[in-house]
């Protein structure tokens, strides 16, 4: 199997006791067409079998479907680790005791807010059914965490719902972007800035280095920063943290709805992201199928645009979270204004653009190359060159930075231009072949890497190296 899954998110119902108003799939009443206990029993069954580790149960309110213990027995004798994700109303001691018996392994309770606010998003007295619901995990040993999800009306008591969390014990605490989708959608005013992130990603690096409650960031909110990366060490307390690596959506990782739909994601849900029911195939027919999942298994780096086509984390990042990228601009493939590198791109061009000293500049680049800073020193040799268009060492220098970023079509362009003025220059023929070379074209690239190593009469040892890599690589 070309891409093992290791979890899902299944919505067991579309039933729910509350009407928040930040609700992602709008919940209300149980639809005609969800399972019935049989149908997922089986497909528990078919989930343990096609090896997952674990898996989240969520609605709706998963708490209003009765069956949902025995769905959590037969996931969790199955060696699947279940966790669930409620609002904490049904959480009764007796329910709660009976979901131990039946082998649940994480309880997650949404809470956005102080009593007052949270009431408000939710329903009037659900901030208190939330305070008795971690109390009773707490007495019955049960391992709870909390979820926020987060917008305009909770962004500024973060501090006070912490205060809150702390207070009543809770050990465990995932915050969330809240996306326009949903009921969400019609209230726009409550969907966040992109810059808003930046505070979100404070907020939380503060709170771990506290270390008062453990605290986790969504897969909505990154990517690659320092303090990022911090979070997520302290969070699972180890150094040996892997850098986000693109979405699990149709590669690690799927999404179940209450009819029995499979899809990449539960929040990426329209008709065109459905790629089978269990009703028609199973579980393994339609994960295993060549032709499901495309969006996201042949999502590249030059599939995107703006800024994350040309990031330097393009090629593994996949401009994070597609959903963002989804309801925030109508596209899966489009930028992702609400990565916090993203934001330092954006500030980091502006910088640049402002400065008139060409020299400067220059010489700052090559500090910037010198110490790994290829992104940075592209922004400053690209002001450099609308400063000094004839600069040709500045357009190779360019050209190389975009190279060691991913970007072959921008080094391709830097090149050819110092070309078009001296089709000698050895140093750019060289960038040349390599990004064509990079870009598929191995046979020209190859080509044109001998040519810039005759230019040199043989001697250039750099040029000799990229040839030996081209030519150990052509085959693959």
């Amino acid at each position: 199997m070309k891409y093992q899954p290791i979890t899902c998110v299944w919505e067991v119902t579309m039933g729910c006791n509350m009407r928040c108003s930040h609700c992602g799939s709008s919940c209300a009443e149980p639809l005609a067409d969800e399972l019935t206990t049989e149908e997922a029993l089986n497909l528990c069954n078919q989930i343990a079998e096609l090896g997952l580790k674990w898996i989240t149960l969520s609605g709706g309110e998963p708490l209003t479907r009765r069956d949902v213990p025995m769905l959590v027995e037969r996931l969790s004798s199955s060696g699947v680790a279940v966790n669930i994700i409620t609002n904490g109303w049904l959480l009764s001691k007796e329910t709660a005791q009976e979901l131990k018996e039946r082998g649940i392994s994480t309880v997650a309770i949404s809470i956005d807010g102080t009593p007052e606010i949270h009431d408000r998003i939710r329903k009037e007295g659900a901030f208190e059914h939330a305070r008795n619901a971690f109390q009773t995990m707490k007495e019955l040993g049960i391992y709870t965490g909390a979820v926020t999800t987060i917008t305009k009306q909770n962004i500024d008591i973060l501090h006070e719902l912490k205060e809150e969390l702390i207070g009543m014990g809770v050990k465990s605490w995932q915050v969330q972007l809240g996306l326009p989708m949903g009921n969400l959608k019609e209230r726009p005013d409550w969907v966040l800035e992109p810059e808003q992130i930046r505070d979100i990603i404070d907020f939380a690096y503060d709170t771990a280095k506290e270390g008062r409650i453990a605290i986790y960031l969504a897969d909505c909110i990154g990517y690659y920063t320092k303090k990022e990366i911090e979070i997520k060490k302290i969070a699972y307390q180890t150094n040996l943290i892997a850098p986000w690596d693109g979405c699990n959506a149709g590669t690690r990782g799927f999404g179940i709805l209450q009819n029995g739909d499979i899809l990449g994601c539960t929040s990426i849900r329209s008709k065109e992201f459905i790629e089978g029911n269990i009703r028609q195939r199973t579980l393994r027919e339609i994960w295993e199928d060549e032709d499901n999942f495309l969006w996201r298994r042949e999502m590249t780096k030059d599939k995107l645009s703006g800024a994350c086509r040309n990031c330097t984390y393009g090629s593994k990042c996949l401009g994070g979270c597609p959903n963002t990228r989804l309801t925030m601009n109508g596209d899966i493939y489009s930028e992702n204004q609400y990565c916090a590198y993203h934001l330092s791109l954006k500030q980091m061009e502006e910088k640049y653009t402002l400065c008139k000293d060409k020299e400067s500049l220059f010489k700052l680049a090559d500090t910037l190359m010198r110490q790994g800073e290829y992104q940075e020193a592209a922004y400053a040799l690209k002001q450099v060159l609308q400063l000094d268009p004839e600069n040709t060492d500045a357009r190779k220098e360019k050209g190389y930075c975009e190279f060691m970023c991913g970007n072959y079509a921008l080094c391709l362009e830097a090149n050819e231009k110092v070309l078009k003025a001296d089709e000698k220059d050895s140093y750019a023929l060289g960038g040349y072949a390599l990004a064509l070379y990079r870009m598929g074209q191995k046979k020209e690239g190859l080509e044109r890497m001998w040519q810039a190593i005759e230019l040199t009469g043989g001697r250039d040892q750099n040029l000799l190296q990229d040839l030996k890599f081209m030519l150990a690589n052509e085959n693959n």
